[in-house]
């Protein structure tokens, strides 16, 4: 079998993308060698490839989740043996292969109940999910979150699981069809299409208040807008740019009393404690059916494929490339 990987040249477009065979490799001490099953793909992927959040040198290869088989282990490897499944997130990048040697304590067993593809699509994003939800604000009975693109691969996770711990969600969609599957998950209230007044429609669903957090990770200028959605003392979490670069935000916006967090999964994931922390909350989460709907499949051959698919706009819910 020939094992591929696929390699970016330099920032830019999915040109810069190669994809070529791969050397068979063996994990050293304290290392598995993992076959993958499924691949996560992840908006992040497109802002390392944009070369937005630079990588330390070129060739690279990028991608931050993944879940296959244990292959091979490390000669001094005990927690882990050869035809485990398994699945990981997180740093380094270089999920983009068919196989990854791995450090064993990054990697992460899955249950019988939590499938390969299951796995890829929704790890790093029930990470993510818990780490707002639980870490950066503690969401609970009697919150009220506002969550962008509430039909997406991330904005699903959190409408489902702000829904499973009894908070209310509001969400915003770009479409009819969109707002079907939003709800569907279990939003409580729906702001459809891109010209939507989200900021009046905020204060009409919650009274005039506003509500407690909103996830942005739409970038451009919503971010002033859910500011202005949120109540007196709430907060604003900022977790991406997918419609572009967010403009300076004048402190003033803050008043009164709001707070303005820019936390990373992969700065979170970096300390091992944390990491291992949120990647089996998130698996215990896809046991009670917490997962990221699976909108689209591509071999990995077809990289440039998932990455425009990812960038149009047009899926909702998650991309996994199939070595």
């Amino acid at each position: 079998m020939t094992d591929q990987i696929v390699l970016l040249n330099a920032p830019g477009d999915v040109t810069q993308f190669r994809l070529q065979d791969q050397p068979p490799q063996s994990p050293a001490a304290g290392e598995v060698k993992i076959r993958h099953q499924a691949i996560g793909t992840n908006f992040l992927d497109v802002y390392h490839r944009k070369g937005l959040y630079a990588l330390p040198s070129y060739p690279a290869v990028i991608g931050v989740e993944a879940a296959g088989v244990v292959e091979e282990v490390g000669p001094d490897v005990t927690a882990l043996s050869p035809g485990d499944r398994v699945a990981y997130a997180g740093p380094p990048a270089g999920a983009y292969a068919s196989t990854r040697i791995l450090p064993a304590e990054r990697v992460i067993r899955l249950p019988v109940a939590v499938s390969a593809k299951v796995a890829a699509s929704s790890l790093l994003k029930g990470m993510t999910a818990y780490m707002l939800l639980k870490k950066v604000c503690n969401v609970g009975d009697g919150s009220t979150v506002l969550i962008h693109a509430a039909a997406g691969g991330l904005g699903s996770i959190l409408v489902r699981w702000a829904k499973s711990i009894s908070a209310t969600v509001i969400g915003t969609v770009g479409s009819a069809e969109k707002a079907a599957l939003a709800a569907s998950y279990g939003a409580d209230h729906l702001i459809v299409g891109r010209g939507a007044d989200i900021v009046a429609e905020v204060k009409r669903l919650t009274d005039g208040n506003g509500v407690d957090v909103a996830y942005d990770g739409i970038g451009g200028d919503m971010l002033l807008k859910s500011i202005r959605a949120v109540r007196p003392f709430g907060t604003v979490v900022t977790i991406g740019q997918a419609a572009g670069p967010i403009p300076p935000v004048a402190v003033e916006e803050l008043r009164p009393g709001k707070s303005l967090s820019h936390p990373s999964i992969m700065a979170w994931s970096a300390d091992l404690g944390r990491y291992r922390e949120a990647a089996e909350a998130a698996i215990s989460a896809m046991e009670r059916g917490i997962v990221c709907e699976i909108a689209a499949e591509y071999g990995l051959a077809d990289f440039a494929k998932a990455h425009e698919e990812m960038e149009s706009g047009r899926s909702a819910g998650s991309i996994l490339l199939l070595p």
